[in-house]
């Protein structure tokens, strides 16, 4: 599935890119910005081999975990491909009764899984890692048919989940020593926090799960993942595999409906919340967890401003905003949503841009030609609807699309679709559409550009590309975001904290600030003998 990089090269990432470029230029763009970038410490390339068996989803049977046990319940939801509208599956809805059963086991195994050492805790990490790389193919064919993904994009979220895993696997949490004299001793170390309760979107259904299994485990915890009822299968299926690696209620997962989350944030047994969703989501999940106070980790939506000075080439960048914007359909809270594109070279980065994507297959995820998707889910389809209508009510230029409906068939399909320099107050401009339509916007002065850049309630990522490095730099320092990017993008890493700032989240998952926001600090202060009081 995977071959070495290059690691002898002085570029090594440089060296993957023009690699990419010459096998397959046009899907280089998934490949190149998310993972290989993401994985700088192994640097694989990833290719997609189909399949030589085509899985039939609707021959598996899919159930919650609780206590290392398969469960079921009486009310199930139906889940369906995007792309096609076939039923695939029905999943377990669990209920409050349940949850209080899995949290009591998570609660009752967390000690003893505590206790381990990180070498011990590494080492099941790493059997987690094994199971994804034994079984890639029924992943990468379940994140498919439930989510939509093309198939490169699918193997690439398996391959980045296993180097999460691994690298995590390897990261420790050293006690800080104060003052160590032969009279007295004061130290602060890391302990566990007890149970986690991790709340996983639809976007990156495993991938994410990961980035909260991972440094839940390694740091001495027992998790529950609550995966979106819109992809919980592979989800489910991968933590159903797991059990035989794991202690018993270590490692559970409850597919639930809208009942489940409130449930879990507001659940006394739960210590902390790791949640990736909207914004909107987020505030309510805070309030939520506020009645017990529970730690967070909340990672929100983004309105990602992506700036283009005027001493680009026009057909160079114009691969890189189409990736930036436009990877995963779109449906990526990092994804550039705002593009500012300097007066002296709109015009012909617009038309460079527009010609690039009109080269792009948007269909089925399963057919290896595809490289973008459909919608997951009808209500963000009506959502984007939503945008497109208000574009065409307002009477704003379409400089690509402009026919909502122009791709026929049963699937959640949307036209990729660029909205020409529409106002900075309009809906397109300011909310986060999730789905395909780009606005695109002139400026002219440096200032007024970060202003604009600046001007949202958001400060998830941003980014600049220019060849003017001090101006690249000095555009880049007045970002109002929690990661800016300099000719290039979305370059994420397990080693690499990732967290907004202003309503895009709260603290940062990755990393070691990411693993330390899974315990607690606790400070042990000891004398050697009891002093004599007074002295």
């Amino acid at each position: 599935m995977s071959q070495a990089c290059p690691l002898c090269s002085p570029d090594p990432i440089s060296e993957i890119r023009r690699s990419i470029s010459r096998s397959n230029p046009l899907g280089a763009g998934p490949l190149y910005y998310i993972y290989l970038q993401a994985n700088q410490t192994t640097l694989s390339l990833v290719s997609y081999t189909p399949t030589m068996t085509k899985l039939d989803v609707t021959s598996l049977r899919f159930f919650n975990i609780i206590n290392g046990k398969p469960t079921s319940s009486e009310r199930t939801n139906k889940i369906h491909n995007p792309a096609t509208g076939a039923y695939l599956a029905d999943v377990p809805i669990a209920t409050s009764e349940q949850l209080d059963e899995c949290v009591a086991t998570a609660k009752a195994a967390q000690p003893e899984w505590g206790s381990k050492s990180y070498e011990e805790r590494g080492i099941v990490l790493n059997k987690l890692a094994d199971e994804l790389e034994k079984n890639a193919d029924l992943y990468s064919q379940l994140l498919t048919a439930e989510q939509g993904k093309p198939s490169a994009g699918a193997t690439w979220e398996i391959q980045g989940s296993i180097n999460w895993l691994r690298d995590i696997s390897q990261r420790r949490l050293e006690e800080t020593v104060h003052i160590d004299t032969p009279e007295r001793r004061v130290i602060t170390r890391h302990i566990p926090l007890g149970v986690v309760g991790g709340i996983v979107p639809w976007n990156f259904p495993l991938l994410l799960a990961v980035w909260k299994i991972a440094p839940a485990l390694h740091a001495g915890n027992s998790i529950i993942i609550k995966p979106s009822p819109f992809t919980p299968l592979v989800t489910l299926q991968f933590i159903a595999n797991c059990q035989s690696l794991v202690p018993p209620g270590i490692f559970s997962v409850l597919n639930g409906d809208d009942n489940l989350g409130p449930l879990m944030t507001s659940h006394k047994g739960i210590d902390k919340i790791g949640f990736t969703g909207s914004t909107e989501t987020g505030k309510r999940v805070m309030q939520s967890a506020s009645v017990n106070l529970k730690r967070l980790t909340l990672e929100l939506g983004g309105n990602d401003p992506l700036i283009v000075l005027p001493d680009v080439d026009p057909e160079q960048i114009a691969p890189h905003i189409f990736w930036a914007a436009f990877q995963n359909n779109a449906q990526f809270c990092n994804a550039a949503k705002r593009v500012y594109i300097h007066d002296d070279v709109y015009e012909k980065v617009k038309d460079a841009l527009v010609a690039y994507a009109r080269k792009i297959t948007v269909g089925d995820g399963s057919d290896e030609k595809t490289q973008i998707g459909p919608i997951q889910n009808a209500l963000q389809y009506n959502k984007v609807k939503s945008f497109f209508d208000d574009s065409v009510e307002k009477g704003y230029t379409f400089a690509l699309g402009g026919n909502f409906n122009e791709l026929s068939g049963p699937g959640l399909f949307v036209p990729l679709t660029i909205v020409d320099n529409p106002p900075e107050d309009s809906k397109i401009v300011t909310e986060e559409p999730f789905g395909p339509i780009l606005p695109i916007m002139r400026w002219k002065d440096e200032e007024d550009v970060i202003k604009r850049a600046n001007d949202t309630i958001w400060g998830l990522g941003a980014s600049v590309w220019g060849n003017d490095s001090a101006r690249t730099d000095r555009i880049a320092t007045r970002l109002e975001a929690g990661t800016v990017w300099v000719n290039e993008i979305h370059m994420y890493g397990p080693w690499i904290p990732f967290g907004g700032v202003k309503q895009s989240g709260v603290g940062v998952e990755n990393g070691q600030a990411g693993l330390v926001g899974f315990t607690n600090y606790q400070t042990l202060s000891s004398t050697k003998k009891i002093p004599t009081f007074g002295s």
